[in-house]
């Protein structure tokens, strides 16, 4: 997930601007809050019982509601993670490797369920933006490189990441592929540390395995040259994770599938029957639980 330069000013615009429209509706949300229409309300109200002398009396012997609006200073107030993105992106030459079209799929999923629990395959220079638009939310990153978490965390230490070992080769895709497509062990749903599937990631942390993601980014590990583990274990793991969900559905999102690996692999372990939608590189799926509907097919 490692920043490419490209369009550097125009890209970080975009950024900026996704940001300021965020802001903003945050402000709007919180100026225009049920509760501030709410304590207008109970003020009208109140003033209409005013007018009654014999209301006055009646209210006197009843407790008065302390519903009170949250504090001007602290509705309207920029979240943390938000103003560091801000500032970070503002004073940054490095820009996502996603272009804005792309980052939108996953960003219009983040509004609607954010703040939610996110995983991120991948550590990089957009790692902040994520947790930035995931405000309030779990969002912890999977990175391949211990010395490029340390690089990283040295700028942005309120980061969330963990070191992930990949023992697989792009060479090997082929030869993958077919076992996962043969093997019934890969078509059990089941924890990924207990799986027997050749493909499934069994040195995840326990934070993340023993978590219920709302959306997977897979943008890593490394995939574009044949020395690379490529990302046929963790696409393969993103939809065992998603469907050992207790309950619910896992918006999981595919980066770089005009790669061999990455639109096989997508295809065949995340299904085309869960596809929702791709926009350029990146492919949206949305992977039912399988534990709360036991007997559902792998793919449908």
């Amino acid at each position: 997930m490692r920043s490419k330069i490209q369009s550097p000013i125009n890209l970080k615009l975009i950024l900026i601007g996704f940001f300021l429209v965020f802001l903003l509706f945050l402000v709007l949300r919180s100026t225009f809050s049920p509760s501030s229409q709410q304590t207008q309300s109970l003020d009208h109200s109140s003033a209409v019982s005013n007018s009654s002398s014999e209301d006055q009396e009646t209210d006197q012997d009843q407790p008065k509601s302390s519903s009170i609006a949250c504090p001007t200073h602290t509705c309207n107030k920029i979240s943390p993670s938000l103003a560091n993105a801000l500032v970070h992106y503002a004073t940054s030459n490095v820009t996502p490797q996603q272009t804005s079209k792309e980052i939108s799929v996953s960003l219009r999923v983040l509004e609607k369920k954010s703040p939610c629990n996110l995983l991120v395959f991948g550590l990089g220079h957009d790692s902040l933006m994520w947790t930035a638009l995931n405000h309030g939310g779990r969002t912890v990153f999977l990175e391949e490189d211990k010395s490029w978490i340390e690089q990283i965390q040295s700028q942005l230490p309120g980061l969330e990441s963990y070191h992930v070992i990949y023992d697989t080769r792009i060479t090997q895709a082929d030869e993958l592929l077919e076992i996962g497509m043969s093997n019934e062990d890969c078509k059990k749903v089941t924890d990924p540390r207990f799986s027997k599937c050749q493909l499934a990631l069994k040195g995840l942390p326990q934070e993340v395995l023993e978590t219920d993601w709302d959306l997977i980014m897979v943008d890593a590990p490394t995939g574009w040259h044949d020395g690379a583990p490529g990302r046929m274990t963790a696409i393969y793991t993103a939809g065992l994770i998603a469907r050992n969900k207790e309950n619910g559905e896992t918006d999981v999102f595919v980066h770089d599938v005009n790669r061999v690996v990455e639109d096989q692999f997508s295809k065949a372990f995340l299904c085309e029957g869960y596809l929702v939608e791709q926009e350029g590189r990146i492919r949206h799926f949305n992977v039912p639980s399988h534990r709360a509907r036991l007997g559902r097919p792998f793919c449908p």
